[in-house]
């Protein structure tokens, strides 16, 4: 019997593949628990249309998030922070820090998207990494400067 998934199983497949499997596994484990429905002509239809409702959608936001990323990538964020001795700042900008300054230019950028590996602990001009989708990302320039 040809099925289509509803939900990911780990031994058959994603949500949205069509697969055969036995006719009693399907009858009695996967159709009852509300896994997969049976892949006659009507369901595979309406598959085909949410596959494609789904695709449009997804090269949309992936268009808006490479707009974005194109606007972002001329941003420059400054930053003025006390300094102590040999021009090391008290504290460090955190990912935070960039989320709420990026917030008061009107980007709306959550701090899980931010990517830094070190620490921001001196003065200086520093390349921030943010990562918006898969396979989208971008690079801003941070400047820290003392009060």
């Amino acid at each position: 019997m040809k099925v289509i998934l509803k939900q990911d199983v780990p031994s058959l497949g994603k949500a949205g593949d069509l697969i055969k499997v036995n006719d009693g596994y399907a009858r009695n484990l996967l159709i009852p628990k509300g896994l997969a429905i049976e892949a006659n002509e009507k369901n595979t239809k309406t598959l085909q249309h949410e596959k494609n409702n789904i695709l449009q959608k997804t090269q949309k936001e992936h268009k808006t998030a490479q707009d974005l990323a194109l606007a972002l990538s001329n941003v420059t964020l400054t930053m003025s922070r006390k300094v102590g001795d040999q021009d090391k700042i008290f504290g460090s900008v955190t990912t935070k820090d960039i989320e709420s300054a990026l917030k008061e230019k009107g980007y709306d950028i959550d701090r899980k998207m931010i990517i830094h590996d070190e620490q921001i602990k001196s003065l200086g001009e520093f390349k921030i990494k943010i990562k918006l989708l898969s396979g989208v990302d971008t690079e801003l320039k941070l400047i820290v400067v003392g009060e």
